[in-house]
């Protein structure tokens, strides 16, 4: 006897899962069954879930640096930096 599953998503999810889906040439409900079978065989979460620890640290490090006085530069000034340091390589022929 088949039973049935019932999960809420928000519609651009479950569309864009349908389109991603039927790209791979299967329907949401066939990929939904492979990630059991697959959870099955694994024995747990076919794919690693865990938090990004080196993100989580990197917004540490960052509130750190600002409370230090630190200042950010701008996209604007970054994209200044860059498109100066490609100017002066190509002064130098690189």
């Amino acid at each position: 006897m088949a039973k049935t599953i019932q999960v809420r998503v928000d519609d651009h999810l479950k569309d864009s899962a349908d389109i991603l889906f039927a790209s791979l040439g299967l329907d949401t409900s066939t990929a939904i069954r492979m990630f059991l079978v697959a959870s099955m065989e694994a024995g747990g979460i076919p794919f690693a879930v865990m938090r990004d620890a080196d993100r989580d640290s990197a917004i540490r490090r960052a509130i750190e640096f600002r409370k230090a006085g630190g200042e950010f530069i701008t996209a604007e000034q970054s994209l200044a930096n860059m498109r100066a340091a490609l100017k002066s390589g190509a002064e130098y022929g690189i």
